[in-house]
Formats: C-alpha cells, structure tokens, sequence
C-alpha cells in the first residue's frame, strides 16, 4: 500500500483550493446586495404630486438642494445653513458646465423656506432652477362624482 506523493519527479503536487475564495467571494457578494439598497443618497423628504411631469434620470451629476418639512437645508445630501448657502453653490457650480439646480423640498415645506432657497439661487446667478415632484398616479373618480 502506496500512496503517490508527487509526479515522476518524485516532488509534491501543488494545487491551489479556491473553494474557501469562492465562498468567502459569495457571502460578500450577499452582504452588497443587502446593503447596497440601504444606501439612499440625500434626505428623506415626502415629494408633491404632479400631474404633468415626465420622469427623467437622476444624474450623480445633477446638483440637489433638499428642503425637509423642518426647514433644514441639504445641498447634494450635506448640511447646509442659510447663510452660506450662496457661497456653496458657487464652489460646487464653478467647475461645472451647466448651472442648474433642482429642488427637492418636502410638501409639508413652508412656502416661503422654498421661496428663500429660490432667491438665494438666483442672487447666486442661477437662472435654471428645477423641482422635483413624485408624478401623481390616475386613479378614477370616485363612484357618484359627477
């Protein structure tokens, strides 16, 4: 009773198990694929409805100023206060070529915190100014409404 060690040359066969790779690999792979959805970029804000809207792509490029119920103010999901938002614009805004900024304020926001936010933009030299609503979905009248 032999047992074979190696090839002809007598040396020992090396092989490489990738087996635990494979599996380490897998359980990351699972663990991104559960968090991944997790990781919403900006603030959570209840969006108005509107009827004539045409959905378009969100841009990692597009430059988003949030209005929360509150009045807290985000520019691209940090932090910002009112006075130095002006200034925060334009150090985002310089390197980029088109110079607009959407709004995503929440709709219990006061009017008025929009209307700030909007001046401060304009002050800033921003004409293109966007909001962003979630489209209202059609449902029917209800039965008896004439």
């Amino acid at each position: 009773m032999s047992m074979d060690l190696g090839g002809a040359q007598g040396g020992v066969k090396s092989d490489i198990n990738v087996t635990p790779l494979v599996d380490v690999m897998l359980v990351l792979l699972i663990i991104m694929m559960l968090i991944a959805p997790m990781l919403q970029q900006g603030v959570s804000v209840t969006l108005p409805k509107a009827d004539n809207t045409t959905a378009k792509p969100e841009n990692s490029e597009q430059t988003v100023l949030a209005i929360s119920a509150n009045g807290s103010t985000f520019l691209n999901a940090r932090p910002v206060q009112e006075a130095e938002l002006t200034t925060r614009i334009n150090e985002i805004l310089e390197t980029k070529r088109e110079k607009v900024v959407l709004i995503r304020a929440d709709e219990d926001t006061q009017y008025g915190a929009v209307m700030s936010a909007m001046d401060q933009l304009r002050q800033a030299g921003i004409e293109d100014i966007g909001l962003i609503t979630d489209p209202r979905t059609q449902t029917p009248p209800p039965a008896g409404a004439n």
